[in-house]
């Protein structure tokens, strides 16, 4: 049971001051995206000054377990982040496990670095992901169903300009018509990207609309005013809009097609930095290798089911062997630290008094802790403690 340092990342889309905020440190007008809580080789977390993917090197199954590092082998199958949106970020999706292991091999014997802007795979691993909201956040998640995708364009009043996007959608059935249209309206150049331009125009008188029509409405302009004449902000429009009230998550699997635009809250993932991006940003975008790995399937965003586990303990369900997520509320009276394996844990509005092996650890609000495979602590404090955990 020891404290864990984690690291920051100064994203161009963060927030200035929501995780400062959190964390109870000063702002510096930079913004500060994302707080990560892992032993990622681009940013591990210190332990005790330590990185900790060199203390997992050095001192694996201790840390681990011995049925975690098997599994994994030797690697933290996870990695925590604090993330805070003030703008949107790219439209992506990740590979699933087969597809991570092939496509980083290929690189690989194509020799493109693992640091070229146009790789597109930097590691062997899948990247299923879960976001919890602390505030309301508000994301793109899968494909809505074409018929309700038509309908809202048409009451947006650009089925004129769009109509090479209504008709394969009406024409064609499921996958087929999704895929054709998500390549058409990437493939758009010349004339064809005005019309990106008059979608944001015509959404802009929507934006007091209520339910589907006004959301997706404040998702178009908000995505104009972050990429003006980006080609994404169509393919966003094939997406569910989802809002989360804080406390709610959702989980985002292999090839679900995903967008963050505005929010904070506990993001946990496999760890990986498998990105495949189809729009709103100006990196590489690998059409051929996207076509592959999304699903292009019509589904109802995947909340998270959330277990009361005991007394102030809530579970976050995920399909994810890499990871799981728990909320522990702890109240005057001490509550066990739930699960097992390498976990790592981080407060939030206020404090928390955590007691085991003879040991009793103080953390405040924004600090963090790692508790080893054989760790069994109990929790007291007044604030909120989230904790993340291998998922086997």
């Amino acid at each position: 049971m020891q404290r864990i340092e984690g690291r920051a990342q100064h994203y161009a889309w963060g927030s200035p001051t929501a995780i400062p905020g959190l964390l109870g440190l000063p702002t510096t007008g930079e913004p500060y995206a994302e707080h990560w809580l892992g032993a990622h080789e681009s940013a591990p977390s210190l332990v005790g000054g330590a990185p900790l993917d060199a203390l997992i090197a050095d001192h694996g199954e201790d840390i681990l377990g011995a049925a975690a590092k098997e599994r994994f082998g030797g690697r933290l199958p996870y990695l925590m982040k604090l993330l805070a949106a003030d703008r949107p970020l790219s439209i992506q999706a990740h590979p699933n496990r087969e597809e991570a292991e092939e496509g980083f091999a290929r690189e690989n014997e194509a020799g493109v670095p693992i640091d070229a802007p146009d790789r597109t795979y930097r590691d062997a691993w899948p990247k299923p992901e879960a976001l919890i909201a602390i505030t309301p956040f508000v994301g793109l998640c899968g494909f809505r169903d074409p018929v309700r995708t038509v309908d809202l364009i048409e009451r947006l009043d650009v089925a004129d300009e769009l109509r090479s996007v209504i008709t394969p959608l009406t024409q064609r059935k499921g996958s087929a018509a999704l895929a054709q249209v998500f390549l058409d309206v990437l493939s758009y150049d010349g004339d064809r990207l005005r019309r990106v331009d008059l979608v944001v125009d015509a959404a802009a008188n929507h934006t007091e609309d209520d339910a589907e029509l006004g959301d997706l409405a404040r998702a178009l302009v908000q995505l104009g005013n972050a990429f003006p004449g980006d080609r994404g902000i169509l393919a966003a429009m094939l997406l569910n809009i989802v809002t989360l009230q804080p406390g709610e998550g959702m989980f985002l699997g292999a090839g679900n097609m995903h967008a963050y635009l505005h929010g904070v809250g506990i993001e946990v993932m496999a760890n990986s930095d498998n990105v495949l991006r189809g729009g709103l940003t100006t990196k590489h975008i690998d059409v051929d290798e996207l076509m592959r790995v999304v699903r292009f399937k019509a589904e109802e965003p995947v909340l998270l089911p959330v277990e009361a586990l005991g007394p102030r303990t809530y579970h976050y369900g995920t399909s994810a062997p890499e990871f799981t997520v728990w909320r522990v509320d702890p109240g005057k009276a001490p509550v066990p630290i739930p699960g097992s394996g390498a976990r790592i844990g981080l407060v939030l509005e206020g404090d928390a008094q955590l007691t085991g092996g003879g040991e009793t650890l103080d953390l405040n609000r924004g600090e963090s802790v790692l508790l080893s495979a054989g760790d069994c602590a109990t929790v007291a404090g007044t604030g909120v403690l989230y904790v993340s955990g291998p998922g086997i």
